[in-house]
């Protein structure tokens, strides 16, 4: 097991009937800027919630926030933010809220072009307090100090991490998942079945009790999700598949391991060039990228196989590794997701040849051992 540090220092507060505990978690005398996103809290009623609940508060709103959040919508909140003296941020909605607020928490602090945060890693020294009511469970991002931004002008899809944008705290109500569409539903539990892969699947460094909470948590998931599938208003599903989500990038399952990130890093791609889904992207690219280093991450796959989908222990590894490709496969299918580039009219040939020459351009390389070359993206893609 590798050294770590780990610190948690978000509140959740998790269940029925809790977006009204959001009163007593703002000081009255902080000016609350509240951000969402297309207007769904308005119809689930989660908008008058928080607005009962926060009667006593100064609340300014900023709507409109995108899945995949875009910086130059981002930027006109951070104007009001300066503007207005916002001095904390409230998102309401699901993870792209959260990751916008994120991003409009450190850029109104941040001297200089606030792209360079995502660009250039450019160091957060402050942040806008920030907390969240969760509204969809995907990301993870109410228990993370990450987010993910868009950038229309330049067809980009980049990452930053800060210890001064973990929220203080997170409000999850399951019922508040009721009336999410199904095709939001199964690109979250994709998204946190990925999430919780890129930090298992990779090679060795004993890490048991780890591995054991990982795996468990996609046995629960892959349970769990059915019956939401089933019954989109079965409260203890949708609660212990919001939890799954949640746990699964809170960092404390992979504290010690080895991570990889290569399927998130090709993914974003696919979305900043032809605007598929988050959920979409991952199921194409994580079977390729898995069949293509299966001799990195075998003994990792062999022992899900095992562990997760009921193989038999005394196969050969490289056999058991392909079992957990193919059941994977399975898994998304059986979720309706299409998991080719050409089930979404992609030319793969033109995907392949745009990625790979933008790793170049980055002179990048993927994954947990820092040997997944341009050129490997691109046969990656050629194969998805």
């Amino acid at each position: 097991m590798n050294n770590f540090e780990f610190q948690a220092p978000t509140k959740i507060i998790f269940g029925r009937d809790t977006i009204k505990q959001v009163a007593n978690e703002i000081p009255k005398n902080k000016k609350i800027l509240m951000t969402y996103g297309g207007g769904s809290i308005r119809k689930n009623g989660v908008y008058k919630k928080v607005m009962e609940a926060l009667s006593e508060h100064t609340v300014m709103e900023f709507g409109g926030i995108e899945p995949n959040p875009k910086f130059e919508t981002l930027m006109q909140a951070v104007e009001i933010v300066k503007n207005e003296n916002i001095d904390f941020l409230l998102s309401v909605g699901g993870g792209s809220t959260l990751d916008g607020t994120k991003f409009i928490a450190a850029a109104a602090k941040f001297e200089g072009d606030p792209w360079t945060i995502l660009s250039e890693g450019a160091e957060i020294k402050d942040a806008i307090p920030l907390a969240d009511i969760i509204t969809l469970p995907a990301t993870g991002s109410e228990m993370n100090n990450g987010a993910v931004i868009s950038r229309l002008s330049t067809n980009e899809k980049l990452a930053f991490h800060s210890n001064f944008v973990y929220p203080k705290f997170s409000i999850i109500d399951p019922e508040t998942t009721y009336s999410l569409p199904e095709k939001q539903t199964v690109n979250g539990i994709i998204d946190t079945f990925v999430h919780t892969m890129e930090q298992y699947a990779t090679y060795e460094v004993n890490t048991p009790l780890q591995d054991q909470w990982m795996l468990g948590l996609i046995k629960t998931l892959m349970e769990e999700s059915k019956k939401v599938l089933q019954n989109p208003t079965n409260y203890d599903a949708r609660a212990n598949v919001f939890w799954c989500a949640t746990c699964g990038l809170n960092y404390w399952m992979s504290l010690g391991c080895i991570q990889d990130w290569s399927t998130h890093m090709i993914g974003h791609e696919l979305t900043a060039f032809y605007g598929l889904d988050h959920g979409e992207s991952l199921a194409i690219v994580l079977p390729r990228v898995w069949k293509n280093r299966k001799n990195d991450k075998m003994q990792k796959l062999a022992k899900m196989a095992v562990e997760v989908f009921g193989a038999n222990e005394f196969l050969p590894k490289n056999i058991l590794a392909d079992i957990t490709i193919d059941k994977t496969k399975k898994f998304f299918k059986s979720l309706g997701r299409r998991i080719k580039l050409s089930d979404y009219g992609i030319d793969k040939a033109e995907a392949a040849k745009k990625i790979s020459e933008r790793f170049k351009e980055r002179k990048a390389v993927l994954g947990e051992k820092c040997n997944i070359t341009p050129d490997e993206v691109y046969d990656i893609l050629m194969h998805c």
